[in-house]
Order: C-alpha cells, then structure tokens, then sequence
C-alpha cells in the first residue's frame, strides 16, 4: 500500500486510475490547465488533493487484490476501506447523520410548538413545563451534533473530526447533566448550577483535552461510553420507580440505546464497502429520536397538567 502510494504521488495514476490533483508541474501549476476545467465543484470543495487521492485508490485497489485471494479487508491510518460515492467517503453514515438530524430538529420543533401554541401558558408567556429550556439546548446540541457528523462522514480531515467529537462529547455531557436534573426533579435553579457545574466543568475540559493537547480515540471512547451508559442506568432506574404515564416509551430508549451502543462498541469492516457497525449504529438511533422527543412532548403535558390542577 505504501509503495503504490509513493509510486501513485510520482505518476498520479493507479493502474487505469488517474488522478487530476497530481498533474503539477514543479511551480505548481496544474499542468492540465485550472482545476475547474478538470472536475465538478462537488467533489473540489471537500479538499481532495493527490496524496488523499493516492491513498484512496491504492487502498481500493489493495483490496480488490486481497478480495481475490479470500483475505479480509484491514484498516488504513486507522479507518476501514469505504467506497466514496460523489467525493462523499461514508455516503451511507452521512444519509443516517442527515436523517437523525432531520428527526431532532422536528422532534425539537414539535416540542417547541406544543409548549408556545398548544398548552397553556404563564401570564408572562412563559411556559409552565419546568425544564423547556433544558430540552431547548439539548435539542440544538442534538442538531449541532448531528451536521458535523454528516460533515465528518462527508469528508475526514483534521478539523471536521474535531468538531465531530466535541459535538458528540458536549451532547452526551448535556444529556447526562438533563436525566440527572429531570429524574430526580430537580426545579431550584441554585441547585441545578450545584448539581450541573462538575459535569460542565469536566466536558469542557475533555473537549479542549481532544483539540489542544491529544485526540486520543481510546479515552474519548471511554468518557462517552461511561456518560452514555450512566444516564441509560438513571433514567432505567427512574423508570422503573416513576408513575409517569409515557414510562414505556423511556423502556424502549433505554433498551433500544443499550443495544444500539453495542454496534458503536462493537467493530466490523464495512459489506460491500458501505455499511459498517457504527453506520448501523447511526440507524437504530433514527426510530429511538422519535420516541424520545414523543416522551418528552408527553412529559410537558403532564408536568404542565400536574402543576394547573395544583394550581385550582
């Protein structure tokens, strides 16, 4: 693989794959003539120059050859061989980003108009459920999260890969600061800065950890596994001693994210050089986003429901 690279980056061709990137005179002019006369936009704006290119036809053609002799495919610079579709590398998990993302924002939207235009509301406009504003930020949190995974996806560089992490690191942080504060109701907003500063604390310095000093793959792992399996076991806990009536759609996010975290845990090449676990993953999330923003509609007509009868 690293010879055909090399050679790849001298002749800008592998085998009857040429790539356009690598026909540069010594003064760094295109020799072909300016690069909006060699391909489309859509694949210039994600950055491809000859050594990705190399890499990736050599990996494409180092794998056709092991395919032949019945060998498994292998990782390169620590990423199974996908096949680009339109310049897009994981095509398949970025269909899946796009589609979580679609599902949050309307999860998101559809809670937002339940609480302003269907229930009823504080004279001050303001909405009686308690925890709006911390499902306001996590819905946005969600949603940031979810682009720059598509980002990712799209195109693995240095810095969509930094933002991918964090994003994902600041929603499960948050995710856990909201299941602690909901499951125990916790209302008094001193004590909700008590109880959340630690965890804010702690993210914020995981995620500068990962940008400024070491993107460690294995401890990032670790910290969102722990944060992820921590606020399942709360919320399967307050479940279980809970009379909330929507408690069955909580079981089914529980058990449905216990299990889709196996696929994230759980490593395997990618079929057809498409679909691998953590796409996989990104699927089983789809169908539990609905659920989950259902659940959380419900909880604020029930809380709002609880505190009007308190209230007569």
């Amino acid at each position: 693989f690293r010879g055909c690279v090399e050679q790849c980056e001298k002749t800008g061709c592998v085998r009857e794959r040429c790539s356009p990137h690598c026909k540069i005179s010594s003064d760094g002019v295109s020799i072909d003539g300016p690069w909006y006369m060699q391909e489309p936009l859509y694949l210039r704006w994600k950055q491809w120059d000859c050594q990705s290119d190399c890499r990736y036809y050599c990996m494409i053609d180092r794998e056709k050859d092991r395919e032949a002799l019945g060998i498994g495919p292998v990782k390169y610079h620590g990423k199974w061989p996908f096949q680009r579709v339109y310049g897009i590398q994981e095509p398949v998990s970025v269909v899946f980003s796009v589609l979580n993302l679609a599902m949050h924002f309307h999860g998101w939207l559809s809670f937002f108009i339940l609480l302003y235009y269907k229930l009823p509301l504080k004279q001050d406009k303001k909405a009686y459920y308690d925890y709006a504003n911390l499902w306001h930020i996590y819905g946005l949190l969600a949603i940031n999260s979810w682009f720059w995974s598509a980002v990712f996806h799209s195109r693995d560089m240095d810095w969509t890969e930094k933002l991918d992490y964090s994003s994902a690191v600041a929603l499960l942080g948050f995710s856990l600061i909201v299941a602690i504060l909901r499951s125990f109701s916790v209302r008094d907003e001193a004590t909700r800065v008590m109880a959340s500063a630690p965890l804010l604390a702690f993210v914020a310095t995981h995620i500068l950890f990962l940008n400024i000093y070491k993107l460690d793959y294995g401890w990032n792992m670790q910290v969102c596994v722990i944060m992820a399996v921590a606020q399942l076991l709360i919320w399967a806990v307050w479940a279980g001693v809970t009379c909330h009536p929507s408690r069955w759609k909580l079981w089914v996010v529980v058990l449905g994210g216990g299990l889709a975290m196996l696929l994230e845990i759980y490593d395997f090449p990618p079929y057809k050089g498409f679909v691998d676990a953590h796409a996989l993953w990104h699927a089983t999330t789809i169908p539990l986003t609905g659920i989950w923003w259902s659940f959380i509609r419900d909880d604020a007509e029930f809380r709002t429901s609880n505190f009007l009868k308190k209230a007569k």
